[in-house]
């Protein structure tokens, strides 16, 4: 049996909106799963009055502490070992959970995972992608969007790797085809970074490379992984982000403009860190506790972790480059 760890004082809506996506979980999924509830043990009992969850499903672990979200994340780490999040990469790292998902500060998340938990070998730095909804239904994914705003090209040919390993046992794409980001479709187009990355992605045996993207590319089914450095991916998922808060206001119904509601997805995972974790938005609610939780399901039932190992393992194409 897999065990999950999750933080329920993280998020603005804490505790009650993790209460409630977890008990969604537990009312229409029925997997091999333990939930380790780790939080301020009155405060989650109060909210289960309202949403009962079956006993046998989680275990409660007491934390005193809360990392709020203007903290310094590596002080507040520091100071305040009894928090839901130090407590949470705790057991994560010691073995007592097999997955770690929060949706409180990302920055203290960010730091727990590269030195509590460390990245995998080879992997240089993790990266962080986002979903992009398509014209067509289906889901596209955007690495990097923000963990690194500074990029070298090798880089940038790991975050393909990882994001395509993602798209194909997660979004379940049959050999996920792979742009690089940029401001034309030609090969020798771009800045110095795009130019000497494009033949990394060309010559790596393990991505199906379909070369540049555009911007207008982003959200028709054109590519499943767009590459591109963290600070213009972040650019990229704040703008969509905006494209549903207007949608809103205006008062528009539109069944595919609604997919730009990213709660919908749940939280994104950290890829390239030797054990799964998965950070959501600090305004989630139910729907993406619920989907928090499935992505780590996903992960722990496809050994998505495992993949990534044996790919980056010594003589492979993503780690025979290092900076």
């Amino acid at each position: 049996m897999k065990t999950i760890g999750i933080d329920m004082m993280g998020g603005d809506f804490a505790p009650l909106e993790a209460v409630k996506g977890v008990s969604a979980f537990l009312q229409t999924h029925t997997p091999e799963v333990h939930l380790l509830l780790i939080g301020e043990e009155g405060k989650i009992k109060a909210e289960m009055d309202h949403n009962p969850l079956p006993e046998s499903a989680y275990t409660i672990i007491p934390a005193t502490q809360v990392i709020e979200m203007h903290e310094h994340p590596t002080k507040a780490l520091k100071e305040k070992p009894q928090s839901s999040i130090s407590i949470g990469f705790h057991l994560l790292a010691s073995g007592k959970c097999d997955a770690f998902i929060s949706a409180g500060n990302t920055g203290a998340m960010m730091v727990g995972s590269l030195f509590s938990i460390k990245t995998i070998e080879g992997v240089i730095r993790p990266t962080i992608g986002a979903y992009m909804p398509r014209e067509d239904g289906n889901l596209g994914l955007l690495v990097d969007v923000g963990l690194n705003a500074d990029c070298k090209p090798e880089l940038l040919n790991q975050f393909a790797l990882l994001g395509s390993l993602f798209a194909e046992h997660i979004l379940k794409i049959n050999s996920p085809r792979v742009g690089l980001v940029n401001l034309g479709a030609e090969e020798g187009k771009g800045n110095l970074l795009i130019q000497a990355t494009f033949p990394l992605l060309k010559n790596n045996s393990q991505l199906n490379f379909v070369g540049n993207i555009e911007g207008r590319d982003i959200l028709i089914n054109k590519a499943d992984v767009m590459v591109c450095d963290g600070f213009t991916g972040n650019v990229v998922l704040k703008l969509a982000e905006s494209v549903y808060d207007m949608v809103i206001r205006r008062n528009i119904n539109d069944v595919h403009f609604n997919r730009f509601n990213f709660e919908t997805y749940g939280g994104v995972p950290v890829l390239g860190v030797a054990k799964p974790v998965i950070i959501g938005h600090g305004i989630s609610t139910a729907i993406a506790f619920k989907n928090m939780i499935l992505t780590a399901c996903d992960m722990l039932n496809t050994d998505l972790t495992g993949k990534i190992k044996e790919c980056f393992a010594p003589g492979s194409t993503a780690n025979s480059i290092k900076s």
